[in-house]
């Protein structure tokens, strides 16, 4: 029977000229030797060292062997190779490369946290702390696109979408939803845009409660990121996009008094419908004519019941075609001040639908929606590491243009450059890790290195 003090296993058969023997017996080595390039990025951002600021650490200094950095960058960096749970920290406590990102010897040093410490760590997290880490994570990032555009951007967009965060389990403040048909947390994620690039940065995670409106917390998310951003790019235009679960007078009349463009969709009614009955028949006569998917655009003023006056409301009379199903209305209507033409201003507003890659980023890649603290503030600072570690992914890639890296998502920057064999070797003056010659990503890996630092 196998039993895990076994160090080798034997493979046999027709697949093998001759027997193959695998064994581990190589000690000082790890499988996250590209650990080393989040290393670089979060120095030279200073990441760690001012999310860990942040807190106050009530320990006794003479029994502390974990400091606040520390803890932070055990996490984040774990969240960066794929390593969700505290409970991981039993499988990497002794792992070389871990510790180095830490700041300890790989060979001899001190251990990582264990899971208890790391749990201690995220429930002892206050609001007051949450709140000066959400507005680090944000400065990091709009001060890093200020150096990399020289303060010169002509328009930023601003994105808030939420999302559905399941929980299984009593979770403090997780409620049962009828639109996700599920218990769950809501967080809402920003973003930035600048000019017309079609990188999205996120730049803020909030969590809230199960049954909280979609616009819960959107106004005073919106009022600090644009304090934020006109301090760094005082010549900026501002755009706001908002899906229709944000769409309320008061968060138009604050767009407005804040002087800033903004789309914002609509939930259709019987009064908007009847607008767009004439482009509606327009647009079924050339969906009859050609077969196909048809989509016409306009506008109209209007003003909800509760809206204080007129506004310019665009209209998407679309007709859906599918093969062997029966034509469908489709109509759509965003309400905006931009004064460009309907088509235009659509095509602006269904450019934010790629948050949703964000968002997939942040949860499959990052674990975002491992909240399973009973805490929901030990759950927001989850949410906040997720944060970080995919601030650091974001800047990877960018630094990775015109490689094969240049478009990828977090997985498949983990799986080229992070999930790469090392054995740590050290001596009296340095460290050096061994990495194989033959690793498919090497140009890539040997670019990014020198982006972020690395000498030859």
């Amino acid at each position: 029977m196998a039993t895990d003090c076994i160090t080798q296993v034997t493979f046999r058969g027709d697949g093998f000229a001759k027997p193959v023997v695998a064994r581990f017996d190589r000690p000082d080595a790890s499988t996250d030797g590209g650990l080393m390039l989040v290393k670089a990025l979060d120095t030279r951002l200073g990441l760690t060292e001012r999310l860990a600021a942040c807190l106050d650490d009530a320990r006794d200094p003479g029994k502390v062997l974990h400091e606040t950095v520390e803890l932070f960058q055990q996490r984040i960096f774990g969240l960066c190779a794929g390593y969700a749970d505290c409970n991981d920290a039993a499988r990497l406590v002794h792992d070389p490369i871990h510790k180095l990102m830490v700041g300890r010897d790989p060979l001899t040093g001190l251990g990582l946290a264990s899971q208890p410490t790391l749990s201690r760590f995220e429930n002892a997290v206050s609001a007051r702390e949450l709140r000066a880490m959400t507005h680090v994570l944000a400065d990091t990032v709009i001060a890093q696109q200020r150096r990399r555009l020289h303060g010169r951007a002509t328009q930023i967009t601003i994105d808030l979408d939420p999302t559905d965060d399941p929980t299984h389990g009593q979770q403090e403040f997780a409620f049962f939803n009828g639109h996700y048909d599920t218990w769950c947390y809501l967080p809402v994620v920003a973003t930035v845009t600048f000019n017309d690039e079609p990188a999205q940065f996120a730049v803020a995670a909030v969590l809230r409660p199960g049954k909280a409106p979609a616009g819960l917390g959107a106004r005073g998310i919106l009022r600090a990121l644009l304090r934020k951003l006109r301090t760094a790019f005082p010549a900026a235009t501002f755009r706001v996009r908002l899906d229709g679960g944000f769409a309320s007078p008061k968060l138009v009349l604050f767009l407005e008094r804040e002087q800033v463009e903004y789309v914002v969709a609509m939930a259709s009614n019987r009064r908007l419908e009847k607008r767009a009955q004439r482009l509606m028949g327009k647009a079924r006569v050339r969906s009859r004519q050609t077969g196909a998917t048809a989509h016409l655009y306009g506008e109209t003023r209007y003003a909800a019941r509760k809206w204080s006056r007129k506004r310019r409301v665009i209209i998407k009379a679309e007709v859906v075609r599918h093969p062997g199903r029966a034509p469908k209305n489709n109509p759509r209507f965003v309400v905006t001040n931009l004064t460009t033409r309907p088509q235009a201003v659509y095509e602006f507003y269904c450019a934010r639908g790629d948050v949703e890659n964000r968002l997939k980023e942040l949860h499959h890649g990052l674990e975002m929606d491992r909240t399973s603290c009973s805490k929901f503030l030990a759950n927001q600072f989850r949410v906040l590491l997720a944060l970080a570690a995919y601030i650091l992914f974001q800047e990877l890639r960018r630094r990775a243009g015109k490689t094969a890296c240049a478009d990828a998502q977090v997985t498949t920057l983990r799986e080229r450059l992070v999930k790469l064999a090392v054995w740590v070797e050290r001596s009296a003056r340095r460290i050096v890790l061994h990495l194989p010659l033959t690793f498919p990503w090497l140009p890539t890996w040997r670019q990014l290195a020198r982006a972020v630092g690395a000498t030859s």
